[in-house]
């Protein structure tokens, strides 16, 4: 049960990490000023921590999905260096997405101060918005593979 919650976080991740950083990409000459996610550091540290989670979220899922149906693993190592391991990636992609996220809300709140709203930011408001709730999916499978790190026999 628990690995299969695993596989639904990390399924969950790969989802929104997809959607938000499809969203920003197609946010390009929008609204009236015509502006651009890349003129923008936030929204690019943004779009680059959303494919760097897409691609781990992908990799992981994968991995589990093949454990499921054979009992293998693709990648050969100890269950204790994996459980390790599988900790420290969750933990870390999930603080770059917050992170990532937080600073492109604040950028978001600046434009909308200084030129008020029309599509550039409401389209850069969802990729954020899908960027928090991969942050959320990655965060479960944090603490489920932490679960797994304290409970495994072999860690």
């Amino acid at each position: 049960m628990v690995r299969k919650a695993a596989l639904g976080f990390r399924v969950f991740g790969l989802l929104f990490c997809l959607v938000s950083f499809a969203v920003m990409a197609a946010d390009r000459n929008q609204g009236w000023a015509l502006d651009s996610f890349d003129r923008y550091k936030e929204f690019r540290y943004c779009i680059s921590v959303n494919v760097i989670g897409f691609v781990y979220s992908g990799a992981q899922a994968l991995d589990m999905s093949y454990n499921l149906a054979t009992g293998k693993y693709m990648v050969h190592q100890q269950p204790k260096l994996r459980h390790y391991l599988n900790f420290a990636a969750d933990q870390m992609i999930a603080y770059l997405l917050i992170s990532a996220s937080s600073s492109a809300t604040i950028r978001i709140d600046n434009w909308q101060l200084n030129w008020g709203k029309d599509q550039f930011p409401d389209l850069a408001t969802a990729s954020v918005s899908m960027s928090f709730l991969a942050f959320v999916a990655l965060a479960m499978s944090s603490l489920i593979s932490g679960y797994v790190l304290c409970t495994s026999k072999t860690a």
